[in-house]
């Protein structure tokens, strides 16, 4: 008995003229297409005259259906795997699909195509011997404050995925983690009709939106740490420090700001913080 195959085939991100030939021709070869959406599918497979059955395979139904699409490969089923765009398996529900077929010895061919995170990379400009994708960061929390540290320190360029809703937050979270200064860039609705670059600093692109509020789909491109990072508080002492030298509130909250790249909105919280704990001589243990 032939085992079938499985078929990774990535889908156009936004413009429809971005499939090629190979995934168009395998679509149309294969007895059966799973589709993140089907509805959304539709639409391309009509674009290109494609008929093949479609069978919905997402977040909602996958413990549901996968033991009989592996049973189907393992009876020699030729399927592919579509996602709603780019390429399966990198952030959607495909990874499960995968997962199995490699565990269960079952044929997989992998067709290279379009991604929102190579596209991003490549029109930045930044370094590209090395990179790292974080994808989504969590949303609060322990884990954001963490993972939004060690970017700080990165020294790879690194790429997100944010939502318009959220852009500002995280660049803002970025600034004040150390990276306001980090050359970035903000790819906006890339490969379709309103597609948008924005370079600047994190800092200039975290008041460029401020201003003017996105929509889309948004990639995040930062350049990585070319020096070491000063962390938060290492900068509150320092600021401390030259404020403790006689340094003007102004001036000193400039100079740190062109050093660390944080805000001088921030720099001057962190001054006020400093200045309004008590010292051991102050402290008598006893409430006032």
């Amino acid at each position: 008995m032939t085992v079938g195959r499985l078929y990774i085939v990535p889908t156009p991100i936004g413009n429809l003229e971005d499939m090629t030939f190979r995934a168009v021709r395998v679509l149309r070869e294969v007895e059966r297409i799973l589709a993140e959406d089907t509805r959304h599918t539709h639409i391309l497979c009509a674009h290109y005259d494609i008929v093949t059955p479609m069978t919905s395979f997402n977040d909602h139904n996958a413990a549901q259906r996968l033991p009989g699409i592996l049973h189907a490969l393992q009876q020699g089923a030729r399927m592919a795997l579509v996602s709603d765009a780019g390429t399966p398996g990198i952030r959607d529900p495909g990874l499960p699909l995968i997962r199995a077929v490699v565990l269960a010895a079952i044929p997989l061919e992998v067709l290279p195509g379009a991604s929102a995170v190579v596209t991003a990379l490549s029109g930045s400009g930044f370094s590209l011997d090395r990179f790292v994708f974080e994808g989504f960061l969590p949303r609060k929390g322990r884990l954001r404050a963490d993972r939004l540290a060690q970017i700080a320190h990165e020294e790879r360029t690194v790429v997100l995925f944010e939502s318009p809703l959220r852009v500002v937050a995280t660049l803002v979270d970025l600034q004040q983690a150390g990276c306001g200064q980090r050359p970035a860039l903000v790819a906006r609705e890339l490969t379709k009709l309103f597609e948008t670059w924005h370079r600047g600093s994190v800092s200039e692109l975290a008041d460029w939106f401020q201003i003017h509020p996105p929509r889309g789909e948004m990639v995040l491109v930062i350049q990585g740490c070319l020096e070491e990072t000063a962390s938060p508080e290492d900068s509150a002492a320092k600021l401390a420090q030259l404020l403790a030298d006689g340094q003007g509130m102004r001036a000193a909250t400039q100079q740190m700001a062109k050093q660390t790249g944080l805000s001088r909105s921030v720099l001057y919280k962190m001054a006020l913080a400093k200045k309004n704990q008590p010292t051991d001589e102050d402290d008598s243990g006893v409430d006032p």
